[in-house]
């Protein structure tokens, strides 16, 4: 949760223009073609998601007492991985730590 609220937080930081334009043309259907609109809605996007994910496995991880998926943190390594291959300046690299946190439970 604490990735996503850096990754809204930036979006809002660096794309806050592009944000108040959407919201000020009425925010219905206002992404059009607009391929930088598309990209900001996503990533803002993304970020609702992340905090929603988090949200799931801070419950999963109470409601199991700890014991997390193994394949939850190779999934998130995964995913962390391709996405620094793509694109390396990018907060992909905020995924390892949790990655490598679930994966070094005690518990396995």
């Amino acid at each position: 949760m604490g990735v996503a609220g850096i990754h809204t937080g930036f979006a809002v930081a660096v794309f806050g223009g592009v944000l108040r334009d959407v919201v000020a043309r009425g925010v219905f259907n206002t992404v059009g073609t607009d391929p930088m609109v598309g990209a900001v809605i996503w990533f803002v996007l993304f970020g609702a998601m992340l905090f929603i994910c988090g949200l799931a496995v801070a419950a999963l991880d109470r409601a199991t007492g700890g014991e997390l998926p193994r394949p939850l943190g190779w999934g998130l390594l995964a995913l962390a991985t391709l996405g620094v291959v793509l694109m390396p300046a990018s907060g992909f690299w905020l995924a390892f730590p949790p990655a490598i946190a679930v994966l070094a439970r005690k518990d396995w």
